[in-house]
C-alpha cells in the first residue's frame, strides 16, 4: 500500500509533514499573519464586490510565494505538491462532485495556496500543543458526529470522521492532524458564516446528508497531508539514485590517480 508504515518508516523523521516546511522555531508573527491574510481576504471576498477576490487573490498568493522562495529545496516541493493536490481536490469536489459551491460557482485562485497557508499555521501550531489534543479532539468530536448519524442530519460527518481517525491511527502525524481537524473546523463556520461557499445539503452520487458546514471537514486536510507526504517521498526515493551517480563514477577516477602517483613515487625507490 501507498502508505504502508513498513515502507515510510525510515522517512518518518524527515516527513513527518509537508507543514514542516518552516524551522522548527517558527515564530508565531507568522501565525498571525496567516490569520490575518485568510481572515481578512474572506471579507474582502464576500463584500468587495468586483475587486474582492482579485485583492484576496493576490494577497495570499503574495505570501504563499514569499514564503516559497524563502524555503529550502524539499519545502519547496512538499509546498508545491501541496498547492497542485489542492487545485485538483478543489476542482473535483466543488465542480465535478458539487460537494459544496463557492459564491462566485468558481474555484477561487486564492483557495489553493490558502490550503498551504493553513497548513503551515497547522504546523506552528500543532508543535506547541500538547499530546492530549490528540485524544481529546476525537473524544469531544465523538458524540456530535453520533447525533448527526442518529438524526440523519448530517450522515457524510460519519464517513469523515472515520478518514480523520484512521489518520490518527497511522501515527505519522497525530497532534497535526488534531490541530487541523479544529483549524478547519473554525475555517469552515467562518467561510460560510460570511457567505464565501455554501455545502450542499446532500452529497451527489453518495446520498449522505451534510450540514452547512460538516463537523468533520477536517478529514480532507488528513487526506491532503498523507497524499502530500507519500508523493514527496516517492519523489526524493526516485531522485536519490541519480543523485548518487556523479559521485559513483568520480570514485575510480580519484582511486587511479592516487595508484598513479604512489607508483611513480615507488618506482625510483626500486631502481636503486
Amino acid at each position: 500500500m501507498i502508505f504502508s508504515t513498513a515502507f515510510y518508516a525510515p522517512r518518518v523523521k524527515a516527513l513527518l509533514s509537508w507543514s514542516h516546511a518552516q524551522p522548527a522555531d517558527e515564530p508565531l508573527s507568522r501565525a498571525l499573519v496567516i490569520t490575518a491574510v485568510i481572515g481578512v481576504g474572506l471579507i474582502f471576498d464576500q463584500h468587495l464586490e468586483f475587486w474582492g477576490q482579485t485583492l484576496t487573490n493576490v494577497g495570499i498568493w503574495a505570501v504563499f510565494v514569499c514564503w516559497l522562495r524563502r524555503a529550502g529545496s524539499h519545502d519547496q516541493l512538499a509546498l508545491t505538491v501541496c498547492v497542485l493536490y489542492a487545485t485538483l481536490g478543489e476542482i473535483f469536489l466543488s465542480l465535478v462532485w458539487g460537494l459544496y459551491e463557492y459564491r462566485l460557482a468558481n474555484v477561487p485562485l486564492f483557495v489553493p495556496p490558502g490550503h498551504a497557508l493553513l497548513f503551515v499555521l497547522g504546523r506552528i501550531l500543532a508543535e506547541r500543543a500538547r499530546e492530549w489534543i490528540v485524544w481529546f479532539v476525537p473524544l469531544a468530536a465523538a458524540p456530535f458526529v453520533c447525533l448527526f448519524a442518529w438524526t440523519k442530519v448530517g450522515t457524510l460527518d460519519a464517513l469523515l470522521f472515520v478518514l480523520f481517525l484512521m489518520c490518527l491511527l497511522s501515527g505519522r502525524a497525530s497532534r497535526l492532524y488534531a490541530v487541523m481537524f479544529v483549524l478547519s473546523l473554525a475555517m469552515e463556520i467562518y467561510g460560510t458564516w460570511l457567505g464565501n461557499w455554501t455545502w450542499a445539503e446532500e452529497a451527489p452520487w453518495l446520498g449522505f446528508t451534510t450540514v452547512n458546514p460538516p463537523l468533520a471537514a477536517g478529514a480532507f486536510y488528513c487526506m491532503l497531508d498523507m497524499l502530500v507526504v507519500a508523493t514527496v517521498a516517492k519523489v526524493r526515493a526516485g531522485a536519490r539514485p541519480l543523485g548518487l551517480r556523479p559521485a559513483l563514477r568520480a570514485r575510480p577516477r580519484l582511486a587511479a590517480r592516487d595508484w598513479l602517483r604512489i607508483r611513480a613515487a615507488a618506482v625510483p625507490a626500486s631502481r636503486n
